[in-house]
């Protein structure tokens, strides 16, 4: 079983009486765990089917040809068709959509012209179509999710690098410490934003989104791991004179077990009161250059994306920014309220005066 440390279990049980982050916590939860299963609550295709007797189950398997289901062609089921048709033939065979039945990558326009419509119930665009006739809400579903996922997956990383390097220039100090920090002053000042425009303009168009999303992921780590090490320099630098690691030292532990065994948890508490800020660097970093056109490659959804399209149809479909930028301003809240919170209940003063 996992047993906590007095001091943890009084710092989460001060986190719990915060309500604002608390609750905070629990609604972002929920978001995470039904991002995870977003293609069961999104997608344009159906949950089940059952068809001659015969049971498909389609949303987690290989698409299914309209051939298995009586239609002519060979491409993949258009399955509000067939559950139109179903419908009308009235023979006991069903059809069970997702509760938004469009793929964020569907284009689907009631005239036949690619172009914004409003938020309609009837054809279950519930925040309208963008300016190529994609659904809104699917679009910002699987974009908040992308984006949410891809901060997490950043700010661990970041944490990775960060801790491992701070803590090795603090701990070891001299030498060591004095060439990185001059490596890490010199890398600082290379520019960020002009690197990943060089970088993406010599990307080949034929890599795979996920490739390209990773290579986003890498420089954007690359150029931000260090902030994290000052801090854990600074704290290692305080630890490593403590009573308990000479003790360690003593007994014959390494220096890697002195580090991550014993220096590491005492300053653990400072490192995750910046973990939901990271987050919020992350997905406003992210958010920027997708509005850039530097970010996420297309089709992929994303916020930034939306709120490009948002502003360059602000007159003629004002739904499309609204959504965008309230759905942005929410996560960004969320994830702010529980930063303060755990700021709060992990400072060693219960009640901090500033002067």
């Amino acid at each position: 079983m996992l047993r906590l440390n007095p001091q943890t279990i009084k710092k989460l049980k001060r986190f719990r009486q915060i309500k604002r982050g608390y609750y905070s916590f629990l609604i972002l939860m929920v978001m995470l765990g039904l991002f995870v299963v977003g293609e069961l609550l999104i997608n344009n295709r159906a949950l089940v089917v059952k068809y001659e007797g015969e049971w498909y189950f389609p949303t987690y398997s290989a698409f299914h040809p309209g051939t298995d289901f009586g239609f002519p062609y060979t491409y993949e089921t258009n399955y509000r068709e067939l559950k139109q048709r179903f419908a009308e033939e009235n023979s006991g065979n069903w059809v069970l959509l997702p509760l938004v039945p469009y793929s964020p990558n569907e284009n689907h326009s009631t005239t036949g012209i690619f172009r914004p419509e409003a938020p309609s119930a009837a054809n279950q665009h519930y925040l309208g179509t963008d300016s190529t006739s994609r659904d809104i809400l699917a679009r910002l579903f699987y974009g908040t999710r992308t984006a949410l996922f891809f901060a997490m997956a950043f700010t661990l990383a970041t944490y990775v690098i960060g801790i491992a390097i701070g803590a090795a220039m603090g701990y070891f100090g001299g030498l060591f410490d004095l060439l990185f920090q001059r490596v890490i002053e010199i890398w600082s000042n290379v520019p960020f934003l002009y690197m990943v425009i060089i970088i993406f303009s010599v990307i080949p168009a034929a890599f795979s989104i996920f490739t390209r999303i990773s290579i986003l992921l890498t420089v954007m780590v690359l150029f931000s791991w260090t902030s994290m090490t000052y801090y854990m320099r600074t704290e290692t630098y305080k630890q490593k004179v403590r009573d308990y690691v000479a003790s360690a030292r003593l007994i014959g532990s390494s220096n890697t077990r002195i580090i991550f065994k014993h220096i590491l948890p005492n300053v653990l508490a400072t490192l995750v009161t910046f973990m939901p800020f990271t987050v919020i660097a992350a997905v406003t970093a992210i958010t920027a250059l997708d509005f850039l056109g530097f970010g996420l490659p297309p089709p992929t959804p994303s916020l930034g994306e939306l709120l490009k399209q948002g502003t360059a149809n602000l007159r003629t479909a004002p739904w499309i920014v609204t959504s965008a930028f309230g759905t942005l301003v929410v996560l960004l809240t969320l994830v702010t309220f529980i930063g303060e919170a755990i700021r709060e209940s992990f400072d060693p003063k219960k009640f901090t005066v500033y002067k």
